[in-house]
């Protein structure tokens, strides 16, 4: 895929996917306050363009593992918007039955392999999955989102280390907002630029825009060939911003930012869009409409989740592994049954 110096069906998909997440967020924050959306919520406001353009460089039987700022991911990889919003309601017609909730979202239908609240876990599982998937010996890649927190904890570290032995095909795209909750990442890191981090695993990665969409697919596209290609995973850091705390009613608000905030929304992902496909010929008319679209898509997702039913008592250990594994038939004797029994 390209994008051409002209508007064209990926340009106006790129730009309909960051207007989906920042209309979906920003109801979940509203939701939220109201009472409809139970525990905690993480928006991606701010982050379109990085979610977006790298999702849309990929294929969408390309795996995706996430972050537990979930929502905006699986919809830059193309999920259904209505049983997402079911999932953060709690009911049974969400993407996870209503047992993930706004952290805990996966949808296999999209490659997403899943966001957990533990930071960095994704990238172990995004390491396998490409690992299954050079075993099995189709192209298929993994994409791993992660905060720049993330970079100083050893998973990652683990993760690049044996993504580069085996020359996997992973793409490790780095989100750094600047912030891990509400601590500086001038505070907890040694370095400028998290993608230096590559050398040390003699992994190509580069700094990207993570405000300009379109910087973003280039730069995850030429990753993607390069994985399919055989050779191996690619770190990508890129700089953006989160324009709400760490989590709703939580996190950065704690930090005195005086006028960063301001500064960054001068650099709005989706204005940045707006403004440069009315430059290739796009009118107001036109792009007002797809907004007015989406503004109804997430509407009637709203509409959905409130109409769906919570899962029932006796669906709760369902999708759950609690059968024991069968034991050897030499340890199956009286003995050694009572023990298991006793255990």
């Amino acid at each position: 895929m390209s994008i051409a110096n002209e508007v064209n069906d990926l340009s106006i998909e790129m730009y309909r996917r960051m207007l989906r997440i920042r209309h979906f967020d920003t109801q979940a924050e509203a939701l939220h306050a109201a009472g409809e959306i139970p525990g905690g919520v993480h928006t991606y406001l701010g982050q379109e363009a990085t979610g977006v353009g790298a999702c849309m460089a990929i294929r969408p039987d390309d795996y995706m593992l996430g972050t537990h700022r979930s929502h905006g991911h699986p919809i830059a990889k193309g999920a259904e918007l209505a049983p997402l919003m079911a999932e953060l309601f709690g009911k049974r017609t969400g993407v996870c039955k209503g047992k993930g909730g706004s952290m805990h979202l996966s949808d296999f239908k999209v490659g997403s392999l899943g966001e957990t609240s533990i930071v960095g876990s994704g990238m172990p599982v995004a390491v396998g999955a490409a690992l299954g998937a050079k075993l099995q010996g189709h192209d298929r890649l993994s994409l791993c989102f992660f905060g720049e927190g993330a970079s100083n904890g050893g998973a990652f570290h683990e993760s690049c280390n044996l993504a580069a032995v085996w020359k996997l095909p992973v793409i490790f795209l780095c989100e750094n907002n600047l912030y891990a909750v509400s601590t500086p990442v001038a505070v907890s890191t040694s370095v400028t630029d998290i993608a230096v981090r590559g050398v040390a695993y003699s992994m190509p990665h580069c700094v990207v825009d993570g405000q300009d969409v379109e910087a973003v697919f280039h730069a995850v596209s030429e990753a993607a060939l390069r994985a399919r290609s055989g050779g191996g995973p690619t770190l990508v850091e890129s700089k953006t911003y989160l324009y709400a705390g760490h989590s709703v009613n939580m996190g950065r608000e704690l930090v005195d930012r005086g006028g960063e905030v301001d500064e960054w929304r001068l650099r709005d992902p989706i204005k940045l869009y707006r403004k440069k496909l009315m430059e290739l010929g796009m009118s107001e008319t036109e792009l007002d409409a797809v907004e007015g679209k989406v503004i109804r898509e997430i509407d009637d997702a709203i509409r959905f989740a409130r109409e769906s039913a919570y899962p029932t008592q006796d669906e709760a250990f369902d999708d759950v592994f609690v059968d024991r594994l069968p034991l050897p038939s030499h340890l199956l004797d009286a003995d050694a049954s009572n023990a298991v029994e006793k255990v």
